[in-house]
């Protein structure tokens, strides 16, 4: 598989992983899907085991796992540890291919989306349709990007198994992929993921196949149109509601993490602002059609928490994870996710003051650790089984079996 590569620093190496794409926007074309590579900085002597680490739904890759900020970096955490870790993005994040989305014209019709970019890019609100009107991108494209990423990291290793780590909506896709693909995967580490009990089912219902065929353009309001965009403000508004202990994050992190986010969004970060010619910088979102990731095919195979063991973590303020259960396709619940997992050889902790951005927070030295120890030894804290609730002072309280 090619390859492009830039060398960021000595041990890291931003590489470009060609991909044929199969989202419907841009099918049969060749792509490009961002990579960042962290050599391992140190070494212990046994074998390397290479370490993929996937967004979520909203922030890039590279803003959520190596912010270039203190100590925050997770990837350069588990580079000294001795991984080779690679951070990558899906199509329509960052710095991969963005099918459709350089053109505002598909932004959100919904005037709260289209009066955000004026006056960058537009002198006035733009009321005509979107250029693409359906979803971009969907299960199926972010499963077959991850396969592409996961061969290209396991010929570049020489090993036939790695350790996947995703953040929030990145578990949409890491576990169905797990699921499908166990003979390449070593372990699964979800830091705050997102798990829709209720989530829509595949067309037979017990499988990973599409529900419908794509594109998808209805309801109007939620899939005819193929992004959003999201301001700092945004951002700030999400966080605040997770804020709940003194000291939870940095004073300057909100402005660290916008100012990553813009640096992975080069055309984002000229749109937006009052002021002509001087923009505040939008993230750009796409918009998903996701199936396949709920309570029928978390059990498919038996493969997680058995032939895939998986460890959980996140932050017990986090609004973003668990909600009303008569939310339907949008009920979301960690516990239901640990629950549901059918083998035994799975791990939860629920983290003291810590909300969804826990990774931009106080506490993500902690997530760092616990993930260098479930890589290093398929435990964490000396616990190899069972949830857990993890108080301010690192006491461990076992919630379920």
């Amino acid at each position: 598989m090619a390859a492009t590569v830039t060398q960021a620093a000595p041990s890291v190496t931003d590489l470009y992983v060609d991909h044929i794409s199969t989202i419907p926007a841009n099918a049969g074309d060749k792509v490009k899907l961002f990579v960042r590579e962290h050599k391992a900085t140190s070494h212990g002597g046994g074998p390397r085991r290479p370490v993929l680490m996937l967004h979520g739904r909203s922030v890039a890759g590279v803003a959520v796992f190596d912010l270039p900020y203190k100590d925050y970096s997770w990837a350069a955490k588990l580079a000294k540890a001795g991984h080779d870790v690679y951070v990558m993005e899906l199509q329509g994040s960052g710095l991969s291919t963005r099918p459709k989305m350089g053109d505002h014209r598909n932004v959100s019709p919904a005037p709260s989306q289209r009066g955000l970019l004026v006056p960058n890019p537009n002198a006035a609100i733009y009321t005509g349709p979107v250029e693409y009107g359906s979803q971009l991108n969907n299960s199926q494209s972010d499963w077959d990007e991850v396969d592409a990423v996961v061969d290209f990291v396991l010929d570049r290793a020489g090993v036939p198994k790695l350790d996947l780590i995703g953040y929030s909506a990145g578990s949409q896709q890491l576990g169905p992929y797990a699921i499908k693909h166990p003979g390449k995967v070593r372990s699964l580490f979800l830091a705050a993921p997102i798990f829709p009990p209720n989530g829509r089912q595949s067309k037979h219902g017990t499988d990973f196949d599409a529900p419908q065929p794509m594109p998808v353009s209805a309801p109007e309001g939620a899939f005819d149109y193929p992004m959003t965009v999201g301001t700092k403000a945004g951002v700030e508004n999400s966080w605040q509601r997770d804020l709940k202990c003194p000291d939870q994050r940095e004073p300057a992190m909100l402005n660290e993490a916008w100012k990553a986010m813009m640096a992975a969004d080069p055309i984002g970060a000229t749109w937006g602002g009052k002021v002509p010619g001087s923009p505040e910088g939008l993230n750009r979102i796409r918009n998903s059609f996701w199936w396949g990731w709920n309570s029928t095919t978390v059990q498919l195979h038996k493969v997680l928490g058995d032939k895939v063991p998986v460890c959980i973590v996140y932050g017990e303020h986090d609004s973003i994870v668990n909600t009303s259960p008569d939310l339907g396709l949008t009920y979301f619940s960690t516990p239901e996710l640990y629950r549901k997992m059918p083998g035994k050889k799975k791990l939860m902790f629920r983290i003291s003051c810590a909300g969804h951005q826990l990774l931009w927070e106080n506490q993500a030295k902690l997530v760092h650790a616990m993930s260098e120890d479930w890589l290093k030894n398929s435990k964490v804290e000396g616990a190899t089984r069972g949830s857990y609730d993890r108080d301010a002072d690192g006491a461990l309280t076992l919630l379920e079996e």
